[in-house]
């Protein structure tokens, strides 16, 4: 419910931003490139009234809400066993599973559980800076804030990020992320620079392909494989994009008119669609 309500917030924020923007006559494109949002984000909120709320559910009831009291005494005092939190409740009348009480206990703390068979509880201070910790965002936002520079996160998403870079693993994965996309950025936003994109481009690939995390190295040499192409992107100052939508438009009128007419109307229909 916080991570739905900070959300909320968030996109509120950016939907007053685009407003105060575009009443002071800036240009939909320039709100697109100097925001980062997408094209149709950036018109939709230009021209709504309010808020708009597609896409954005309001929290249903859950079975835990009568025993979040509960819940959140034990995690006070550093409980953090889902199963044992499961039982707990189970003997005063819960009728969920196991899995609910485990998804509430992992948006509320930071590591790992404290309180297993083998180990002992964790500290007070630790435990308080976990109950009070608040849930990490959800997915997709998540890899935004990760993706981003750390100097324009607000102070909500930096503690965010900050928690997430504790993990040794993480941190390296966020770190090729975030020099990757410097590469392209700079690129798109600045004249070619020659040499020096290609060579970043080379020492980031080399050092992605050895990292130790599959799915970066699945994703490094996938890029490698076509290379040439990347190094002629940094470095060329045009572009295939044209070409390659014309190519996809034309495909898709072949692909509507297969079966339904012969070459000659297939012809005259590409033709007034140029």
């Amino acid at each position: 419910m916080l991570a739905r309500a900070a959300a909320r917030g968030r996109w509120e924020a950016v939907y007053d931003d685009v407003r105060r923007r575009h009443a002071e006559g800036q240009s939909l494109r320039r709100i697109n490139r100097e925001t980062g949002l997408a094209r149709a984000t950036v018109r939709k909120y230009a021209f709504a009234a309010s808020v708009p709320r597609n896409g954005v559910r309001e929290p249903k009831p859950s079975m835990l809400d009568p025993y979040l009291g509960h819940l959140h005494v034990r995690l006070d005092e550093g409980c953090e066993n889902a199963t044992q939190l499961w039982r707990e409740l189970q003997g005063v009348g819960f009728a969920g599973t196991a899995k609910q009480v485990r998804r509430w206990l992992s948006e509320r703390r930071a590591g790992s559980a404290k309180t297993t068979i083998r180990s002992s509880p964790a500290p007070a201070d630790i435990r308080i800076a976990i109950s009070t910790a608040s849930p990490l965002a959800s997915s997709k936002q998540l890899s935004w804030y990760l993706l981003r520079e750390p100097e324009d996160l607000d102070p909500e998403a930096d503690a965010v990020v900050a928690r997430v870079l504790q993990d040794p693993e993480a941190a390296k994965v966020v770190d090729l992320g975030r020099r990757f996309c410097r590469i392209v950025r700079s690129r798109c936003h600045t004249p070619p620079s020659g040499r020096s994109d290609v060579t970043a481009f080379d020492e980031w690939l080399c050092e992605a392909q050895a990292c130790g995390v599959r799915i970066v190295e699945n994703f490094a040499a996938s890029i490698g494989q076509d290379g040439d192409a990347v190094r002629a992107a940094l470095t060329l100052p045009w572009s295939r994009g044209q070409a390659e939508g014309q190519i996809t438009r034309l495909k898709l009128l072949k692909r509507a008119m297969y079966g339904r007419a012969n070459l000659d109307l297939l012809r005259r229909r590409f033709l007034l669609a140029a």
